[in-house]
């Protein structure tokens, strides 16, 4: 009697029908995915070391795992072959290989031990700020950081501030007092100079956000009551061509962290300008602001001078409507007592 539960022999037509599928299969979800902010194969770089350094360990994790899967694959394909069911054979019966269980328990362990000491080295590079560039912007003039660990190593940086608000991001730059309500806003775009390791401190006014620009780096997330920090630097490079050093270059992101109705409206970008643009930029800016102030200190004040008329104006209307009212009482004194008559 046949046996019911015997493995069925793979034949060629079988195994071009199995490959077809699997690379259909592929091919079918590669097509249809949706962006997901990154190259074929890694996430997106250039920007920021930062990001590259991200890029970097990526692609040691996922060659590491290439050779695995190749090896692992390899291995199967080669059982399924060599070992097929064939009539009349009798599979012989083993009891384990101890020397093989070891190997393979000893390399695994291996692969995690390599991978995790490669981390760990390339993370300070990816966490920690680097110094800005010798032709950056100079900051040393402006207020920065409060905590030296989230500064580079000669403790300057463009600090900026992200807010996180359903559904906008807003930028507050730093300036030379500590004053923050005279410092420069923007909102939507960050404009930033190359070459200068610019800071961020990172949070939210109202739900959950996350900040994300894909090519300067990781994502971090924006909390209520909470203040979250990452960093990224523009190298002066990254400028390729005219136009992008006169009007500079754009990076694009948005918020990564479902904040309401609105979020996928919630985008942002960083435009990189030259040092001297960006000065350009923050003197306008500064000079826009002061114009606002007094714009809005002369509406003011004409304001509380036409509120005065129209209240004199209408004082006096009610001052000669009394006087001509012949029903009010009189003002003359009364005679006094005794007086001729």
């Amino acid at each position: 009697m046949r046996r019911l539960n015997r493995i069925p022999h793979l034949t060629r037509a079988s195994w071009r029908t199995a490959t077809s599928a699997i690379a259909l299969a592929i091919g079918l979800t590669l097509v249809t995915a949706g962006p997901a902010s990154a190259s074929f194969w890694a996430p997106q770089h250039g920007g920021s070391p930062n990001a590259d350094r991200i890029h970097t360990l990526y692609a040691v994790v996922f060659g590491v795992g290439v050779v695995i899967f190749i090896a692992v694959f390899g291995a199967l394909v080669y059982a399924m072959v060599k070992f097929r069911a064939r009539p009349g054979a009798v599979a012989e019966q083993l009891h384990g290989n101890t020397r093989l269980e070891i190997g393979w328990t000893a390399g695994a362990a291996a692969i995690v031990l390599v991978l995790g000491i490669v981390t760990f080295l390339m993370l300070p590079g990816i966490r920690n700020p680097d110094n800005s560039d010798k032709d950056g912007f100079d900051v040393s003039q402006y207020q920065t950081a409060k905590d030296k660990d989230l500064l580079p190593p000669n403790g300057q940086s463009l600090n900026i501030d992200v807010n996180g608000q359903q559904y906008a991001w807003r930028f507050t730059y730093p300036d030379k007092d500590a004053d923050r309500q005279n410092n420069v806003q923007s909102y939507e775009e960050m404009v930033v100079p190359t070459g200068t390791t610019v800071t961020l401190d990172i949070r939210s006014s109202d739900v959950g956000h996350a900040w994300w620009i894909p090519q300067l780096g990781g994502k971090a997330d924006a909390l209520p009551g909470y203040t979250n920090h990452t960093w990224f630097k523009v190298p002066a490079k990254a400028l390729r061509n005219d136009d992008e050093r006169e009007n500079g270059r754009v990076f694009k992101g948005n918020c990564a962290e479902l904040c309401g109705r609105n979020h996928a409206n919630m985008t942002a970008q960083v435009r990189a300008v030259t040092p001297a643009k960006f000065q350009e930029w923050l003197d306008r800016q500064s000079a826009d602001l002061v114009a606002a102030h007094e714009a809005a200190v002369k509406f003011r004040q004409e304001q509380q001078q036409s509120d005065k008329a129209e209240a004199a104006a209408a004082a006096a209307v009610d001052s000669d409507t009394t006087s001509a009212d012949p029903s009010a009482p009189s003002t003359d004194s009364a005679a006094p007592a005794g007086a001729e008559r």
